[in-house]
């Protein structure tokens, strides 16, 4: 367990260096110069005033430099200062991370709670009108797109409910039933894609768990069908829900970027956007770097839980 342990964090780790070296180089591939755009077209604009403010903000040093002078900042618990407000870019995130988390985890939570029963069911009556119906519903989910979903959810409800709040957010202290009703609409639109996909991952793992010599000998000792199904070929057949469900989880935390500018939820994806047209290094590099460290830490959280599923995971 402790090797198993000691390599994974050592994959993590040579992982994150990795997304931080290609975040940073990324980000200065981006047309634009910041400098420019946080001065505007103004005519007393003149190129001394533009080094003057680069040197100012230490990006008319080489671009290594800077690498090493933000890594040295991140190790540190120092992400910099927004270019445009001056604030630590930590008290930014801080301050809209917390929405794009409850989007996140509601439409996983949605996810789960339908994919499930819905996967285990399509398996047990597989080549059933049922499963047929069923299946032909989790394609359409895969290959709809979160927003435009989104949009189309926007414009039924107007049509149906023309005062219900579609769009915008509050927070869920203030008023509860406000902020379900606000996030029900993105939740739907953001899990619809990776609903369909774990459904169909666990009607595949269920038809593979239902066919072996354990779930026939269970059956031949009289367990009854629920026992069968839930406690001997569920269970064989959570190793493949587990990865898909680890990167779906990070598919859902990149997606609420999109979802949240389409249903004008303040949260992480929006603040993104915001920095990449103002072209806000220090925020575009902290925000992007968290996305990402959290696909890869979840991931490496999936990892562990199969040791808890399979023990013969932690031999390997």
């Amino acid at each position: 367990m402790l090797k198993l342990l000691a390599r994974r964090g050592a994959d993590l780790l040579v992982t994150l260096f990795g997304v931080s070296v290609i975040t940073f180089l990324l980000i200065r591939l981006v047309p634009g110069d910041a400098v420019q755009i946080m001065l505007g077209a103004n005519a007393e604009v003149t190129p001394e005033r533009l080094d003057a403010l680069r040197q100012q903000l230490g990006i008319d040093r080489p671009i290594w430099e800077q690498y090493f002078t933000w890594l040295g900042g991140v190790m540190s618990g120092n992400f910099g200062s927004s270019l445009w407000t001056g604030k630590p870019v930590i008290e930014e995130i801080g301050a809209r991370i917390g929405v794009t988390i409850e989007l996140t985890l509601l439409s996983l939570g949605l996810a789960v709670l339908v994919a499930v029963p819905a996967g285990v069911g399509m398996a047990y009556l597989r080549n059933s009108a049922s499963d047929y119906l069923v299946r032909i519903l989790t394609v359409a989910g895969v290959t709809v797109p979160s927003f435009w979903l989104g949009s189309l959810l926007i414009y039924v409800m107007f049509l149906l409910f023309p005062k219900y709040p579609a769009v915008g957010y509050v927070p869920f202290s203030d008023d509860p039933w406000g902020n379900l009703q606000r996030m029900l609409l993105p939740v739907i639109a953001l899990s619809l894609p990776v609903l369909a996909a774990l459904a169909r991952i666990t009607r595949s793992a269920m038809l593979d768990a239902l066919g072996q010599d354990y779930v026939r000998t269970a059956r031949a000792k009289g367990l009854g069908e629920f026992t069968v199904v839930m406690s001997h070929a569920w269970r064989n057949a959570l190793i493949p829900f587990v990865t898909t469900l680890g990167i779906m989880a990070g598919y859902l935390f990149g997606g609420a970027i999109v979802v949240e500018q389409v249903f004008a939820l303040p949260g992480l994806g929006r603040l993104m956007l915001g920095a990449i047209n103002e072209r806000n290094y220090p925020l575009i590099q902290a925000a992007i770097l968290f996305v990402t460290s959290a696909f890869v830490v979840i991931n490496f959280l999936i990892d562990l839980l199969y040791v808890a599923i399979d023990p013969r995971v932690s031999l390997k």
